[in-house]
């Protein structure tokens, strides 16, 4: 008997450690992490002069690759990592047509705002990369309150959800967030304290 394959989904606002712990995840796990981030950054090397500030032209067809990778790997039985910053407005639409064969977690990334905008200002200016999402701009939205890490909408699909505090490694530890990913047939639990 073949079983389903698992979709972990690594979500959360930015610079919530969400691309270092799917990258662990999948290392662990033997299996490809696609990160929506390093699709945009490929399809930013052919544009010249590329602005990610405002609205930004390839985040749809960064959020269309994404999800398109996603489900080629799933159809042909392959566990995947996908990690996004996306909220559930996101989120939602590209993952309810793989609810019917996969095996859905979720493990949602958290850590305080001060920290995010710690992490934030480090990759801006240390990651030559980051100048395809747009930190400068998002750095000056938080400061304006016009963006509030604190009022990230989770994804709100039934599947067991784990939150991962990631101030300081990771809480709950690795090994616990890998059997999260591990146990089958669970149906909706909750998003588990950190």
């Amino acid at each position: 008997m073949r079983l389903r394959p698992t979709l972990a989904v690594v979500s959360g606002p930015p610079a919530t450690g969400k691309t270092t712990l799917a990258r662990a995840l999948a290392e662990h796990l033997g299996c490809p992490a696609i990160l929506r981030d390093e699709i945009k950054q490929g399809m930013v090397m052919n544009v010249p002069g590329h602005d990610a500030d405002g609205d930004d032209p390839l985040n749809i067809p960064a959020l269309e690759a994404f999800f398109e990778t996603i489900t080629v790997l799933l159809r042909a039985g392959t566990t995947v990592v996908a990690e996004a910053a996306f909220q559930d407005r996101l989120w939602r639409p590209g993952l309810e047509p793989l609810i019917g064969f996969t095996d859905l977690r979720i493990i949602q990334c958290t850590t305080p705002a001060p920290i995010i905008v710690q992490r934030i200002t480090n990759r801006a200016r240390s990651d030559s990369h980051r100048v395809a999402h747009g930190d400068k701009a998002l750095l000056a939205d938080m400061e304006a309150g016009i963006y509030d890490p604190n009022r990230f909408v989770p994804i709100s699909l039934a599947a067991p959800k784990l939150l991962v505090n990631t101030s300081d490694g990771y809480t709950p530890g690795m090994a616990e967030i890998q059997r999260f990913l591990l146990r089958p047939g669970e149906v909706d639990s909750g998003i588990l304290p950190a």
